[in-house]
């Protein structure tokens, strides 16, 4: 992946420059400018350089920015000055020119969403429905404050999600730097004792010495094996056939199942509901759900809803028939469509979705820790036996 400076035209031929983010390609980058109706004419992969101004947008970043740009301009800041005083404020060399060129846009007359536009890979689908309804409904100071919320909120979830896994990975890279410590190190200084003491060798401590032995003898392939398999890996992971079929395991797999299908809807919902509140057509809303809930299983759902929304049906209706939807969703999303309230109503519903979720977090690391402790003493505690084997013979005849 990479950062491009680019330099595009509209469909009426006026060119404009910009910067598109983690690309992999010009070719890349020329579909994703021909998806936004915009044509490159030239392109330049960014160095490398060093610290902050060559650092990435995080997301982080853009949720201060949509906090700030909300207070200042509900303060009665015009957009242009709203943009100049983050510009200045803004230590991140990318979003500084990034804010200075959207800034330059709106000066010559393009709205703000259209400005953003040119940026995608920064600002995401959500972000921007939530301008051009901020700007189309006059209320853009309050648009984008519910955009920052949600964007922490959404922030907030991952962490917590990440927390959930981080355990299981920190403990098997303990273990497997145990294990490698014990079969380069460890197991050959027991094989040379027991060579000088002309011990016999059980089964599994010679089956030890074998493996530590092509160990040793191989290790050089270790770091070619690690680029294969992240080579094969995001093959993997960027093939659609595949992706879907991963995504449809994600929602499925043992343990983390649960929590995977709370958290993609859990996206979807708040999503929904916060664009909705801002006066986003419903089938656009879904549109842009099934976007950020970032799982292509969830999209096939969402487009299927959008269809039956289109010929006449109500949410609750087609969201019934997904066992995906928490009962709870579906029942206050029937109450809100009968009552007019339908944001307010799913936005209670995901609330209790996130609180779930931070509870279903506690509860699988309360679970995983003793579990993953238990396995990393027997895999430790079978290769300890497995080295202690002839010594427990040789003491015995010792005797």
């Amino acid at each position: 992946m990479a950062d491009f400076n680019y330099i595009a035209k509209d469909a009426n031929g006026n060119e404009f420059s910009g910067v598109y983010t983690d690309i992999d390609s010009t070719s890349a980058l020329r579909t994703e400018l021909g998806k936004m109706g915009y044509t490159l004419v030239k392109a330049r992969r960014q160095g490398r350089g060093v610290g902050k101004k060559s650092g990435k947008i995080k997301h982080n970043e853009i949720v201060a920015f949509a906090y700030e740009f909300a207070g200042m301009y509900s303060a009665g800041l015009s957009i242009v000055r709203c943009l100049e005083t983050f510009e200045e404020q803004t230590e991140n060399y990318a979003l500084k020119s990034v804010i200075s060129d959207v800034k330059q846009h709106i000066e010559t007359g393009s709205s703000l969403k259209d400005a953003f536009e040119k940026y995608r890979s920064i600002f995401s689908d959500f972000f921007l429905g939530m301008v051009e309804a901020g700007e189309a409904g006059g209320k853009l100071g309050e648009t984008l404050q519910m955009a920052a919320t949600y964007l922490e909120k959404q922030a907030d979830t991952k962490r917590k999600v990440k927390a959930a896994f981080a355990y299981p990975v920190v403990v098997g890279l303990m273990c497997m730097v145990i294990v490698t410590i014990l079969v380069i190190f460890v197991i050959p200084v027991f094989q040379k004792l027991y060579n000088q003491l002309h011990v016999s060798l059980p089964g599994p401590t010679l089956l030890l010495i074998t493996i530590s032995k092509v160990t040793r003898g191989y290790w050089w392939l270790a770091l070619p094996a690690i680029f294969l398999i992240v080579y094969i890996g995001r093959k993997i992971f960027r093939n659609p056939a595949c992706k879907a079929k991963i995504d449809v395991f994600k929602l499925k797999m043992p343990v983390f199942g649960k929590l995977n299908r709370m958290v993609v809807v859990s996206r979807f919902i708040r999503t929904f509901a916060m664009m909705s509140s801002a006066g986003v057509p419903v089938v656009e809303a879904l549109g842009v759900a099934k976007q950020v809930a970032n799982n292509d299983e969830m999209k096939k759902i969402a487009e299927t809803i959008q269809k039956e929304i289109v010929t006449g049906s109500t949410l609750a209706d087609p969201m019934s028939r997904y066992s995906i939807f928490p009962p709870i969703i579906i029942q206050l999303a029937a109450a809100g469509e009968e009552a007019g309230i339908l944001p307010e109503m799913l936005t209670k519903g995901v609330d209790f979705l996130d609180n779930h979720i931070d509870r279903l977090v506690k509860s699988l690391l309360i679970k995983i820790e003793p579990a993953l402790s238990v396995i990393m003493g027997a895999i430790v505690g079978s290769i300890l036996l497995g080295v202690y084997l002839p010594m427990f013979d040789y003491m015995g005849h010792v005797k």
